[in-house]
């Protein structure tokens, strides 16, 4: 029995310790689930859930990383583990549609880049650069498709899709 509690709290070294890792995952959870929230509020997909557990598991290795005593060269290579593996995430979601050039699925993957930054920031216990992204990737998406969608009406910059294409 004893070997199991070891094992269930290696690299949590005392109650304060427990209560930084509960907060940052907690706080990866909610932060990843803001920006997949303002995904589903614009009816786009790759939501809620995606960019929660993106946003957690890069703050899960992280906080990993941490608690088995990773030198800070370590970890550096881990954050471009990570970066680089959602790259390859985010690389299959982006689509040439015609031969108008007309591509889909950019904002989806740097969306979902960024979502793994935020955790990244959270894991290494800098919440506060994490809430400012969020907050900032929020309206980027929200406030920059208005501006976005005038450009394309005005100047006809994109050629005109089908409507039952979805565009991230």
């Amino acid at each position: 029995m004893n070997i199991l509690w070891e094992e269930l709290t290696a690299g949590l070294t005392n109650h304060d310790h427990l209560l930084r890792v509960f907060v940052r995952l907690f706080a990866a959870i909610l932060l990843g689930g803001l920006i997949g929230l303002q995904r589903v509020a614009a009816r786009k997909p790759s939501g809620l859930r995606a960019h929660s557990l993106a946003c957690v598991g890069t703050t899960v290795v992280l906080l990993s990383c941490s608690a088995t005593g990773f030198s800070l060269d370590g970890t550096s290579r881990a954050v471009q583990g990570i970066m680089i593996g959602i790259g390859f995430i985010g690389a299959g979601s982006i689509l040439k549609l015609s031969e108008d050039h007309l591509v889909s699925g950019l904002t989806a993957s740097t969306r979902i880049w960024t979502t793994a930054a935020v955790g990244i920031a959270i894991g290494l216990g800098q919440l506060g650069i994490a809430l400012i992204t969020t907050v900032l990737v929020i309206l980027v998406l929200a406030v920059f498709r208005v501006f976005e969608q005038g450009i394309e009406r005005r100047w006809r910059v994109i050629p005109k899709h089908p409507p039952n294409e979805s565009r991230s």
